[in-house]
C-alpha cells in the first residue's frame, strides 16, 4: 500500500510533466484528488496565434514571394527579410513548450500531448507549418474533457487535417464539381479517421467503408488563403459532395451534405472498437508499455457506458489502482525528458529556437513525426545508445553553470525514491553541476 508521498511522486511524474519547485508539497495532500482538479480544457492566448492569423501570415508569404520574384525579374538581388511564416510557427510552438514548462495543471497538457499526437498532424510544407500548430489548440483543447466525438468532428474539420490529408482536393465523382471536372474523392483523410483515429487497424472495417466514408466527407475543405470575404477555417462545398446515401459498417446513411459525415463520425466514436483503441492507447501513453489489460477494460466500459465521455474515462484510470504501480515502467519520450528537466530546474534561458533545435536534436521536433501515426511513445523507440548519448550531452552542457543542490532538486522532484545508488552517485560527483546532470540521466528520472 503506497503512502501519499508515494503516490505524490506518481502524481507529479508518470501523470504530470515532472514536479516543479513545490508541486510534490501540494500533491501529496491527495495526489488522485490533485490530478482530478486539474481537469480544465487548457486556454491558450489568442494573441499568440489564430486561425485568423494563420490566413493573414499565408497571405503575406505568398505577397512576399511575388516581391522576390519581382526583384529577380529586374535583377535585384537584396533579400527579403520577413520570415512570417516560420515566427508565426515558433511562436506557436514557443507558446505551447512554455505552457508545459510553467503550467499549474501538468496533468491537463500531458493529455493534450496524448490527444495532439493521437490525431498528429506534420509541418510538411509552408502551410502546414502555420496550421499544424493550431489544431490542438483549437480543435482538441476545447474537448478534451468533453464527449470524444466533439472532438473528432471538430478535428476531421479542421484546416489542419483536411489539408495535411488532402481532404480539400476531394470531390465526389458524381457530384457536380467532380462531373464538371472528372474528379474522385480522395480516400487519405477517410483512412486514417478509421485506421488511427476511432476503430484501430484492427478495428473491423474494410476498404469498402473506407471508400463510403471518403465519399460522406467529400467536399470538406477549407476556404482559400486568397478570399479575403470568406471565413477562415472549414467550408462544406456542396457541389464537390458525393450526392446519395452511404454505407458505412453496415449502417446507412440518409443525411445529406455535411451532416452525413458527421453523423458517422459521431457514430464511429462510440463504437466497442474505438473505445479500446483510445483507452488502450490512452493507458499506454501514461501507464506502461503494455498496459493491463483489466485497466483497459474498465476504461472502456466507461467509455461506453457514457458514450465517449473523456473526463469520466479519465476519472475512471484515475482512480484504478492498476494505473499506481509503484514501478516505473514508461521511459520518457524526448519532449517529456525535455519538459521535466526544465521543471525541476526551475528556469530555461532557451529560447524558442533552442527548444526546438534541442527536441530536433533528440529526434521529436514538435509537428515533424512525418506520419499521420504521431511518434511513439515506446521505451523500444527512444532508449538507444545514441539517443541516451544525446541526452548526456545535452545534461552537461545545460547544467553546467548551475549552482543548485542535486540532492534538493531530487527531493523537491522524487522525494525518497532514488535509490541508494543514485544518490551516492550525485553525492559523490566532482561538483553540484556534474550532480544535477547524473540527477537527470538517472533511472529514477528518466522513467516515470
Amino acid at each position: 500500500m503506497l503512502n501519499n508521498l508515494e503516490k505524490a511522486v506518481i502524481a507529479v511524474n508518470r501523470f504530470g510533466l515532472g514536479a516543479k519547485a513545490g508541486e510534490l508539497t501540494e500533491a501529496t495532500k491527495d495526489p488522485e484528488n490533485w490530478l482530478l482538479m486539474q481537469m480544465q480544457a487548457p486556454v491558450f492566448d489568442p494573441d499568440q496565434g489564430t486561425l485568423a492569423g494563420a490566413y493573414q501570415v499565408m497571405r503575406r508569404h505568398n505577397e512576399l514571394k511575388k516581391e522576390r520574384k519581382n526583384k529577380q525579374a529586374t535583377g535585384d538581388n537584396s533579400p527579403t527579410q520577413a520570415k512570417p511564416v516560420q515566427d508565426f510557427s515558433n511562436t506557436l510552438i514557443e507558446d505551447g513548450l512554455t505552457q508545459s514548462l510553467h503550467t499549474a495543471h501538468p496533468f491537463a497538457m500531458r493529455l493534450l500531448d496524448f490527444f495532439s499526437n493521437h490525431f498528429s498532424v506534420s509541418t510538411v510544407n509552408t502551410v502546414m507549418k502555420v496550421l499544424a500548430p493550431l489544431l490542438e489548440r483549437e480543435a482538441i483543447a476545447p474537448h478534451l474533457f468533453g464527449q470524444f466525438e466533439d472532438m473528432l468532428v471538430a478535428v476531421e474539420q479542421h484546416p489542419a487535417m483536411l489539408k495535411y490529408l488532402n481532404n480539400e482536393k476531394s470531390f465526389g465523382a458524381n457530384s457536380p464539381l467532380g462531373k464538371k471536372k472528372n474528379l474522385d474523392v480522395n480516400e487519405n483523410l477517410a483512412r486514417e479517421i478509421l485506421e488511427l483515429h476511432t476503430l484501430g487497424v484492427n478495428g473491423g472495417y474494410q476498404q469498402a467503408d473506407v471508400k463510403e466514408l471518403a465519399k460522406a466527407i467529400s467536399g470538406w475543405g477549407m476556404s482559400s488563403f486568397s478570399h479575403t470575404k470568406q471565413a477562415p477555417g472549414f467550408v462544406f462545398r456542396r457541389a464537390g459532395h458525393e450526392p446519395g446515401l452511404t454505407t458505412v459498417l453496415n449502417k446507412t446513411y440518409k443525411q445529406r451534405g455535411k451532416q452525413q459525415g458527421e453523423a458517422i463520425l459521431r457514430d464511429l466514436a462510440k463504437k466497442p472498437q474505438t473505445a479500446h483503441f483510445v483507452c488502450y492507447k490512452l493507458a499506454q501513453h501514461l501507464i506502461a508499455d503494455e498496459p493491463p489489460t483489466a485497466l483497459v477494460q474498465t476504461m472502456q466500459k466507461t467509455w461506453l457506458a457514457t458514450d465517449g465521455n473523456l473526463s469520466e474515462v479519465i476519472t475512471t484510470l484515475v482512480k484504478h489502482p492498476l494505473a499506481w504501480s509503484s514501478e516505473r515502467q514508461k521511459y520518457k519520450t524526448p519532449r517529456e525528458f525535455l519538459v521535466s528537466s526544465l521543471r525541476a530546474l526551475g528556469s530555461s534561458n532557451l529560447s524558442a529556437r533552442k527548444l526546438i533545435n534541442t527536441l530536433t536534436t533528440f529526434g521529436q521536433r514538435p509537428f515533424h513525426a512525418g506520419s499521420p501515426a504521431g511518434f511513439s511513445t515506446l521505451t523500444q523507440d527512444w532508449a538507444g545508445s545514441d539517443a541516451l548519448m544525446k541526452r548526456i550531452d545535452w545534461a552537461a552542457s545545460y547544467t553546467r553553470k548551475m549552482a543548485l543542490d542535486p540532492i534538493a532538486v531530487a527531493e523537491q522532484t522524487l522525494a525518497d525514491t532514488l535509490s541508494s545508488q543514485t544518490r551516492r552517485s550525485i553525492m559523490g560527483a566532482e561538483s553540484r553541476q556534474q550532480g544535477l546532470a547524473l540527477l537527470l540521466l538517472s533511472p529514477e528520472f528518466q522513467r516515470r
